[in-house]
């Protein structure tokens, strides 16, 4: 038997795989979104899942070069250096060069061409801003539902970095929904391999986790420079410490590497549905993959 606090009460629980999943005080805290891919993201209190299953706004945007390649973090640490702030009724889209750069609002239809403008002299790009509000433009188009993670596990992982802060590890991993009352990396039990899913549910929703999110270099940079800093092997020792600290429910054979954490998800029902900060997490079971 494992005892941790939730911070409602305090919990006993088996580690039986999947088992003690039921009587777990799990519950949705905290709900982040991206509105222009691999620029900053906002929290909600609440948010409606699209029929893909992503979070409202979440990846809406995107932007292209000439060639229609994506303009990502992957691509251009420049991305880093712009703070932006999406407003979802206005839609409008704030701009500003870190650290001390002038802020410039944008409608994102009317001055769609102002806007191209600012991130092309910013990157040095020809840049197109591209929109889909039914899915947005999510890296994995299979497991395109909400990534999921326990605000335990970013705190682990902020310990194993000096000066790293749950903030910066939020920064950096991009999760969309972020769930408490339960310990350190409880969600790689969530999945199950190729033959079989397992379900939960979060609030009126019901998803599959699909597999552990592997990770790029992204989350080696610091959010707000896109530099570094003095230690080069940033995913070298995220790889050795998640692989030490591995949970004895989660499956070694589902991790080709380990430089993955959250879970990436697929929406099995729920579309249209709304989650709010509080809702339960359960789990339902697992069950075979549909073919």
């Amino acid at each position: 038997m494992i005892v941790y606090a939730t911070g409602r009460r305090c919990v006993r629980a088996s580690v039986t795989r999947f088992d003690h999943l039921r009587i777990v005080s799990a519950y949705l805290s905290r709900i982040n979104y991206y509105p222009v891919k691999s620029l900053d993201g906002q929290t909600v209190e609440q948010t409606r899942l699209l029929v893909t299953g992503a979070v409202e706004h979440d990846r809406q945007f995107a932007m292209f070069d000439s060639d229609g390649i994506v303009v990502d973090g992957k691509r251009a640490a420049a991305v880093h250096r712009i703070e932006s702030h999406f407003d979802p009724a206005e839609r409008s889209l704030t701009l500003r060069r870190r650290p001390d750069g002038e802020a410039s609002t944008f409608h994102l239809d009317r001055d769609r061409s102002e806007l191209e403008r600012w991130l092309g002299e910013h990157f040095g790009l020809a840049i197109q801003v591209a929109e889909n509000d039914h899915g947005g433009f999510p890296d994995d188009t299979v497991a395109a539902g909400p990534t999921v993670i326990s605000v335990a596990t970013m705190e682990t992982v902020a310990g194993w970095y000096p000066g790293l802060t749950l903030d910066e590890t939020r920064a950096r991993f991009r999760p969309s929904l972020e769930i408490a009352g339960v310990p350190a990396f409880f969600e790689d039990q969530w999945y199950a391999g190729d033959d079989d899913v397992v379900e939960f549910a979060i609030g009126p929703a019901v998803f599959a986790g699909m597999h552990s999110c592997p990770r790029c270099v992204v989350p080696s940079r610091w959010s707000q420079t896109g530099s570094v800093g003095p230690d080069m092997s940033f995913a070298k020792t995220f790889s050795r410490r998640r692989e030490e600290t591995l949970p004895s429910w989660a499956d070694r054979g589902l991790f080709d590497h380990y430089f993955r954490l959250a879970i990436n998800t697929r929406l099995v029902s729920g579309a249209g549905t709304t989650l709010r900060v509080g809702d339960e997490l359960r789990v339902i079971g697992r069950r075979a993959a549909a073919v």
